[in-house]
């Protein structure tokens, strides 16, 4: 793979814990990457292969120009939605027509490495879309983990073998004999950091071998079992392993020996677990990917109060069952894959797995409508971020919904709740999916829930470009709703109309319908509903010409957000009344409406709005005599455009506006420096645009490269030593730590600096040491 020019663009997660061996296997896949574009890395369960695609893909960033990108499928039971997962990781938000052609289009000009990450149980769709995007995006490389690999042409299979293992006659690790073995080195590590000052001696350097060997040398198991040092010796961790491998060998020869291995170690780690440890364990396995503290207590609590629920969390996390994460200031937990279908197991046979379904569909159900009840407030960013975590949970209680007629209707209230997130996020195929679905299975009399979702589903249709929909929706609806006898119902349908209206270009009908719509909203005092039909009575007096009407609209929006310190709306208000200041000259006053709404667009990753406002900071930077940072700003814009956040949806009459202006611009400074800066703002990460166009100060249009990332001091110091090309053990002696820390501190500089070798460590440190002399 030729090395590029930048690093650290994508998601790849942070390590938490050292990377330990697979020396071979790194240099391996980086060769198979270098002649293959598709390499995909099999194994058993346990055996490593997440791990080791993280660190080749962040040891490989820098030869990717547009970024690594790991898309998590292991929490995806829907194989038409593989697609959407892949847009929803490269923040695409959905256009009109094929994801699939959405994605092609989008990857077809761009260098990147996706991580298709648990790909075994959607071997088929992961597999189609893989060849898809090799046949048609020339600069895109995949590496896919799987128990199976993808069967396409092209594909390079590597097996991950478990970690190196010492023979039964081999000794003295100490000397040397044994430190070379990677399952070995991986206890060691795991084992000082839950016993403190825990080293292989001598005396005990047989016994973790043996208890390595019976454990095939997993990575899962042998982590597993390094915790248990907390309450046990090495012997007597060896000495359970090896009564309950006789065990499970009995009762399971059919299976191969390394499963067997593994679920002994799960089975054997079970059996150390308290009564309530045990049962906590097996229902927290009713929730799809991450969770946080309110949720166990809400649904797995059982007999326990609060206080019980915390301590023994804690204590699974203590025994490394349960992980904690840290994300926005909030404490999340999640399960290993393997653990959690243990778990699963066990939860089975208790014979509550249906009711603990009911209560997770119930609890998730009940926090989706209080984040729709609470939209319109300070919390609300708090509750786009909630969403945004809670996203498995969320389609698994949907799913729950999905299961019978007496489900769906909580189902359809659920979803339609959903509609503001769904909104703000771009999520529109699936919102429609969703509905689409939950009605089909609904039974019964009709009611207001299924308005709702007929509502929803007639906006979603229009804004995904597909008016005969929206159309029929409209008129379901509405013939629903005048049976129902509902006010509020035909209101609401008459705001979708109004949104058809819209879109097919209607302007004058549209705003009666949103007149109408506003009337009753306005009586009944629902703030939501109200702001919805402002919002569309905005759009469509703007495009109808009655530029008065639609600001007064935008007044109104801003009258009922600001005082609840709402972002959303708020930000669609400013974007509004900023394209009114503008059209009225009043420069200044346009960009400081316009920096609002885009400070708060930012906040709650509203790309939409954030495109509007950025595209209209364009116009005002031309007025303002600058017209290379208009082109700029006009390509930012476009980038989030063609990434499916078109602001054109809601105002239609921005691209006559946007056409004059870029004409105006080219005229100024010519095609090929409109072109120049056009193309350097289509370059820009979201991040980035929007500092720019804030005039954000110390803020750079680049992907942030080695020259810019931080090291701690003592990795400072570190690296100052490997420049000074000292080696790992003398480096430990010069500082005074084990020479395993001073291994991990140079493997975590190699990591957080995107290099591969010692002497880019090196360099790195004299080009810093020149740049502070300068």
């Amino acid at each position: 793979m030729p090395s590029g020019g930048k690093a650290n663009v994508g998601n790849l997660p942070f390590e938490l814990t050292s990377f330990v061996g697979r020396r071979h296997e790194i240099a391996e896949v980086r060769r198979l990457l270098s002649v293959s574009r598709l390499v995909t890395l099999t194994g058993v369960g346990g055996v490593g292969k997440t791990r080791l695609a993280l660190r080749v893909a962040a040891d490989s960033s820098r030869a990717f120009d547009d970024g690594v990108w790991l898309v998590g499928l292991g929490e995806l039971y829907d194989p038409s939605a593989v697609v959407d997962v892949v847009l929803s990781v490269l923040n695409l938000r959905e256009g009109p027509g094929s994801p699939e052609r959405q994605l092609v289009e989008y990857l077809t000009a761009r260098k990147l490495l996706l991580v298709l990450d648990n790909c075994e149980h959607l071997v088929g769709p992961v597999a189609g879309l893989a060849e898809s995007l090799l046949r048609s995006c020339p600069d895109v490389r995949i590496l896919a983990t799987s128990r199976e690999s993808l069967g396409i042409g092209g594909e390079a299979v590597l097996r991950v073998p478990p970690l190196t293992l010492p023979e039964p006659d081999q000794r003295s690790v100490v000397s040397g004999g044994l430190g070379h073995y990677e399952a070995m080195n991986l206890f060691a590590e795991r084992a000082e950091a839950a016993v403190p000052g825990f080293e292989i001696t001598e005396s005990n350097e047989g016994v973790v071998a043996a208890i390595c060997r019976r454990l095939d040398g997993l990575p899962l198991a042998i982590e597993l079992a390094a915790v248990r040092l907390r309450v046990m010796s090495v012997e007597q961790i060896l000495q359970r392993l090896t009564d309950r491998f006789t065990l499970l060998t009995t009762g399971s020869r059919g299976a191969p020996s390394r499963q067997q291995t593994l679920l002994g170690s799960i089975d054997w780690s079970y059996e150390l677990c308290t009564w309530a440890e045990r049962e906590l364990w097996g229902r927290l396995t009713v929730f799809a990917g991450g969770f946080e503290l309110d949720a166990v207590e809400g649904i797995c609590a059982g007999g326990m109060t609060s206080d019980q629920v915390v301590d023994v969390v804690a204590s699974l996390i203590d025994k490394s069952i349960v992980l904690r994460e840290e994300t926005g200031g909030a404490a999340r937990y999640r399960m290993l894959e393997t653990l959690r279908d243990y778990g699963t197991q066990r939860l089975q046979e208790t014979g509550e797995f249906a009711s603990l379904l009911r209560r997770h569909r119930d609890w998730y159900a009940s926090l989706v409508l209080r984040a729709e009840s609470d939209w319109v407030s300070s919390r609300q960013v708090s509750w786009v971020a909630r969403l945004d975590a809670e996203q498995p949970n969320i389609v698994a209680a949907l799913q729950f919904c999905l299961t019978g007629q007496n489900e769906a209707n909580a189902g359809i209230r659920m979803a339609a709740a959903l509609y503001p997130y769904w909104r703000v996020r771009g999520k529109l195929r699936e919102g429609m999916r969703w509905l689409a679905q939950l009605l089909a299975v609904r039974g019964g009399e009709p009611g207001v829930e299924q308005i709702m979702a007929l509502y929803v589903l007639s906006v979603l249709s229009g804004l995904h470009g597909d008016p005969e929909a929206s159309a029929v929706y409209v008129q379901r609806g509405g013939a629903l709703a005048a049976q129902l006898g509902d006010r509020t119902a035909a209101a609401l349908m008459d705001d979708a109309a109004g949104h058809h209206a819209l879109i097919t270009r209607d302007a004058r009908a549209a705003c009666e319908h949103f007149e109408s719509s506003l009337a009753v909203f306005r009586e009944d005092g629902n703030v939501l509903y109200k702001i919805w039909s402002l919002l569309g009575l905005a759009a469509a007096s703007d495009a109808d010409g009655d530029w008065a009407r639609s600001e007064e609209c935008q007044r109104e929006m801003l009258a009922l957000t600001e005082p609840r310190d709402e972002s959303m709306y708020r930000g669609w208000a400013l974007w509004g009344a900023g394209m009114g200041a503008w059209r009225r000259g009043e420069q200044p006053r346009a960009k400081d409406l316009l920096s609002q709404g885009l400070q708060l667009a930012r906040a709650v990753d509203d790309r939409t709005n954030a495109a509007g406002c950025i595209e209209v900071l364009s116009w005002v930077a031309l007025d303002e005599g600058v017209p290379r940072r208009a082109a700029t700003l006009m390509g930012a814009a476009e980038a989030l455009a063609q990434a499916g956040c078109s602001p054109s949806t809601i105002y239609p009459n921005l691209l006559v506006r946007h056409d004059r202006c870029e004409e105006k611009a080219r005229g100024t400074i010519g095609d090929r420096a409109f072109e120049t800066d056009f193309g350097h703002g289509l370059g820009m990460r979201f991040e980035d645009a929007a500092a720019y166009a804030l005039d954000e100060k110390g803020t750079t249009v680049t992907s942030v490269g080695p020259g810019s990332t931080t090291l701690t001091r003592r990795e400072r110091q570190v690296a100052e030593l490997v420049a000074e090309g000292l080696t790992n053990r003398a480096i430990a002696e010069k500082l005074v730590i084990s020479h395993r820390t001073s291994q991990g501190h140079v493997e975590h500089i190699l990591a957080k600096l995107g290099f591969t070798s010692r002497t880019q460590i090196a360099a790195w440190i004299i080009e810093r040491r020149q740049g502070e002399q300068s």
